[in-house]
């Protein structure tokens, strides 16, 4: 087993890097979807929101721990999140329905379903296995999460 260059732990850690970004980002708009959702419908999406973003807080303490483990120091103010994040944090609209939310959602999810896949591509050239392994789980979560958000609005 070759260990990683230094060069290429930090290369691999700005990939992760933005990818914390995308989930913290991620994260705190489903917490906004679960706070702020109105409708008839109310009580299923409050309590699916929930379990969402549960999900996303182990994600984000996971990939804060990887990139520890390639000797760098992970992000952790807002600040930076929104200069690193592909994703944007503005409201697509002011509605509070369910669906409308869900769209947002299904969008930020595909989003880093793009990221992931460009991201493993290019860790694996990295022969960085571990991590590129720990992306693809996370990819197969997101895909799950979008194809169920995708299920609602049909």
């Amino acid at each position: 087993m070759k260990l990683l260059t230094p060069e290429k732990k930090q290369k691999i850690a700005d990939i992760l890097i933005k990818l914390l970004a995308d989930e913290h980002v991620l994260y705190l708009k489903t917490r906004n979807a679960h706070w702020n959702i109105e409708g008839p419908d109310f009580q299923t999406i409050h309590v699916y929101f929930e379990s969402l973003y549960n999900e996303l807080q182990i994600v984000i303490d996971d990939v804060a721990e990887k990139i520890r483990q390639k000797d760098v120091y992970a992000p952790a103010t807002m600040t930076e999140y929104l200069q690193l994040t592909h994703l944007s944090e503005a409201r697509k609209t002011n509605k509070k329905d369910s669906l409308s939310f869900i769209a947002n959602l299904l969008h930020d999810h595909e989003v880093i379903i793009n990221f992931l896949s460009e991201a493993i591509v290019e860790i694996e050239e990295f022969n960085d296995i571990a991590t590129s392994d720990f992306l693809v789980g996370l990819l197969e979560q997101h895909q799950k999460t979008a194809w169920m958000l995708r299920s609602h609005l049909k």
